[in-house]
């Protein structure tokens, strides 16, 4: 299989051959019923070609896995579709190209394989879990949904390297309504990670429908939140999603190089943020639903650190991003899938945990909010201006909570942010989520310490 697309990569400075064999199960309960079950397979290859500026890429979905070879269609496909990449490129390797295959081992330690795990039993699960979130009267609707997704790479490219890996992702998430005299309050949960179906042995789905139920039923007795400028403390419960969407993407390479970063581009080697600020992104964590051995060209993964103790260090590379640079990639060319060339991408992005005690850090808050628990938001790289919902939140005095709010926003700029941040906490605590960029979407975490910003503009509706 390899040997019969090594013409094509004696084109361009650089070119590559991406594989994949995809499948997938998900399932969906909502008001009690088991609203969708869908299983899916999905095969084929990518191939591209670097010269100079000029990027060239195409795919082929495949009827059958690739693995086993293609039919005599598809290679017919293949090979015109090599000829139309690489009719205008010179001949740049005249030299024998030797494919060193390597057999890589998955990099999670998988304990219980999901496809071994019957529907009936994971239809069993939601109904378990979903009966767990009807903790009161009050709650009117529970959402819970399934995911497991098995992806086996294999990459080779003309310096002569061949990578594989296999990555299962399994993924829970639970969304709960309550409502009280026409008021309607929600609370969410998820778990996942680059895991098994063990999963639930480590994380109860019952206990996460719990804590989404608890928090949608106790947000219809908060209190609206309190508007204007303040401290705010984020405790490393509510996730690192405003460091993914407040520096992360404006620190892949592409959005540096367009000019949709201009706070940090050429900032290399200065101060961004504060003194106790340390931000890394590692797709080598164990388990983290970000992770994986090899990028998705072919490149090892490898711990990334951006921000130390406030300065700029570098960026997140692919090959193309990195070439540009004259730098070598430092492993964050993600892509979706075969059908979608591969572009610089956060994997798992997290603050380093620093020196101060959570409990202290809390204490000092006079009069101010508490995020236990970020929502959806939404950012400008190109300003870094960002207002962010909070799912969770506390009105805090004398370093005292006094009572839940509901409504809040985070509005703010996170440069601005990243150099106020004054008390940086030596726990730490993460969330999930699927990140899209130009139409993709790849799994990812985000994580933080607990952390306080003196100065806040807090939004919202009385």
């Amino acid at each position: 299989m390899f040997k019969k697309l090594i013409p094509f990569l004696k084109y361009g400075d650089f070119s590559d051959v991406y594989m994949e064999e995809s499948s997938l199960v998900s399932l969906r309960l909502e008001d009690r019923k088991l609203q969708d079950v869908v299983q899916g397979r999905s095969s084929g290859l990518g191939i591209r070609c670097l010269d100079g500026s000029k990027t060239l890429y195409g795919h082929l979905d495949a009827c059958h896995p690739v693995s086993q070879g293609l039919l005599d269609k598809e290679k017919h496909c293949v090979a015109d579709l090599s000829r139309r990449l690489t009719r205008s490129l010179p001949l740049k390797r005249k030299k024998v190209i030797c494919l060193n295959e390597q057999s890589q081992p998955s990099y999670s330690n998988i304990q219980i394989n999901p496809v071994r795990i019957p529907l009936s039993q994971k239809a069993a699960l939601l109904k378990r879990t979903e009966q767990a979130a009807r903790v009161a009267p009050c709650v009117r609707q529970v959402k819970v949904s399934y995911g497991e997704r098995i992806k086996s790479v294999v990459c080779f490219h003309s310096e002569g390297k061949v990578v594989q890996e296999q990555r299962i992702y399994v993924v829970l998430t639970v969304m709960v309504t309550a409502e009280k005299n026409g008021v309607l309050q929600t609370g969410y949960e998820a778990i996942g990670g680059l895991s098994g179906y063990e999963l639930f042995n480590q994380s109860k789905p019952e206990k996460i429908a719990g804590i989404a139920a608890k928090r949608a039923v106790a947000k219809l007795k908060a209190l609206p939140a309190p508007l204007g400028e303040m401290p705010v403390v984020i405790s490393s419960q509510a996730g690192g999603t405003l460091i993914h969407e407040a520096i992360g993407h404006s620190l892949e390479a592409d959005t540096v190089q367009d000019g949709s970063s201009p706070r940090f581009a050429g900032k290399i080697g200065n101060k961004v943020a504060h003194d106790k600020i340390t931000v890394l992104d590692d797709p080598t964590l164990p388990g983290k639903r970000g992770s994986f051995v090899f990028d998705d060209e072919g490149s090892p993964a490898q711990r990334t650190v951006l921000v130390e103790n406030g300065v700029l260090k570098t960026y997140l590379y692919d090959r193309v991003t990195a070439r540009k640079h004259k730098r070598v990639s430092n492993g964050h060319g993600r892509r979706e899938s075969y059908a979608h060339k591969p572009i610089p991408r956060m994997s798992n992005t997290f603050v380093a945990p620093g020196q101060d005690a959570p409990a202290d850090i809390l204490r000092s808050l006079d009069r101010g909010l508490f995020v236990t628990r970020m929502g959806g938001g939404q950012v400008n790289t190109a300003t870094g201006d960002f207002v962010f919902e909070v799912g969770e939140g506390f009105w805090v005095e004398s370093g005292t909570i006094k009572h839940m709010v509901r409504g809040a926003n985070l509005l703010g700029n996170g440069p601005d942010v990243l150099q106020s941040i004054d008390l940086v906490g030596s726990d730490m605590g993460w969330s999930i989520g699927t990140c899209g960029k130009e139409g993709q979407g790849v799994p990812v975490s985000d994580g933080i310490p607990t952390l306080r910003v003196p100065k806040m503009v807090i939004g919202g509706a009385k």
